[in-house]
């Protein structure tokens, strides 16, 4: 989801359902890893279904939301990661 806020654009990556915990969300900005800007949350057990949810906020200027592809991107150890890239027409 995307937010909109005095030419900040605020996106959030939301992972469900995954198992063991220690799997990590990272963003990519035009298709280059991106690390300013973020907030991470650990890994949340579901008491459930046992299994773990994360959450990662990047905030990013609204220019770079805008003439930029942004991509959330979980990944585990050697495992190929998965990925959802946010689109602006979708939010």
């Amino acid at each position: 989801s995307v937010e909109l806020q005095q030419g900040k654009a605020t996106l959030v990556c939301l992972a469900n359902k995954g198992f063991p915990s220690d799997w990590r969300l990272s963003w990519k900005v035009g298709g280059s890893s991106w690390s300013s800007g973020v907030s991470q949350s650990p890994g949340l057990l579901q008491k459930d279904d046992g299994l773990y949810s994360w959450s990662s906020t990047l905030t990013l200027q609204e220019d770079q939301w805008l003439k930029n592809t942004v991509t959330c991107e979980a990944t585990k150890d050697s495992q190929p990661p998965v990925s959802q890239t946010l689109r602006r027409d979708q939010c």
